[in-house]
């Protein structure tokens, strides 16, 4: 199937790896043209190169999404240079860590750079015909999971804003969706980190798992794709949970 994205323009957050670096990836492999941050110019200059074999233009900065005069900067920037914007993707993170300085950094990561992001990228977007908005939320956010922190409650807060967007601009077509993933593995990730310092709690999750692994980043990269193309035209609202069944709870 045609995603009928050839062409697009996209700007994605976090994007130098793991599910944000996969989530460039597949839209570089459909044709989308690409304007990628992240915190570290390192891992963010060498997939720029990587992404670029695919043919597309790739602007990539670094960029800290939790400063707000350089994150909303860049959006411009970035949108400018790629002649526009058709999709934005808001991948960052703040981290799980406890205590109210937790709370705080997922507060201005998560959820304002997902607000500052759209605000930021609108006038582009507005401009486009065909524009989407993904967030990347977690299953956390719809079920608890470990100690109380702000990671799981900030992207819950993201997933009832996200809403409350694809309400207020379906009249101007710009289309608002969530992909909520499990528990996803890559080396340097979370869950490496897990597996490596909390072996029992890494097994204990991985026997929750019905499919008996955890996800890939290019899984949740898929969905994404999917729902930033014009093939997800009819769907706005929606948080799409890619978890592999981990999550139980049945909505109606």
């Amino acid at each position: 199937m045609d995603l009928g994205l050839k062409g697009k323009r996209a700007l994605i957050t976090g994007a130098s790896r793991g599910i944000g670096r996969a989530i460039a990836e597949t839209l570089a492999a459909e044709g989308v043209h690409l304007g990628i941050c992240a915190r570290t110019p390192d891992g963010l200059n060498a997939a720029a190169e990587e992404l670029r074999r695919h043919g597309v233009t790739v602007v990539a900065e670094p960029v800290d999404v939790g400063k707000r005069d350089e994150y909303i900067a860049w959006i411009a920037r970035a949108g400018e240079q790629l002649g526009g914007i058709d999709i934005f993707v808001s991948n960052t993170s703040g981290g799980a860590a406890p205590g109210e300085q937790g709370f705080v950094q997922n507060f201005e990561v998560d959820m304002l750079g997902a607000v500052r992001g759209f605000e930021a990228a609108r006038p582009f977007l507005e401009k486009s015909d065909a524009p989407a908005v993904v967030f990347i939320s977690t299953t956390a956010a719809v079920e608890t999971f470990g100690q109380p922190n702000g990671y799981g409650a900030m992207k819950a807060a993201l997933i009832n804003y996200a809403n409350a967007l694809s309400q207020a601009y379906a009249p101007k077509g710009i289309r608002v969706n969530v992909v909520s993933p499990g528990p996803i593995y890559f080396e340097g990730g979370p869950w490496a980190m897990i597996r490596q310092a909390m072996p029992q709690f890494y097994e204990a999750t991985l026997k929750q798992q019905p499919m008996g692994r955890m996800g890939t980043p290019e899984e949740v990269a898929r969905a994404v794709a999917f729902l930033a193309s014009p093939a997800a035209s009819w769907i706005t609202g929606v948080n799409l949970v890619v978890d592999g069944g981990f999550t139980k709870r049945v909505d109606f």
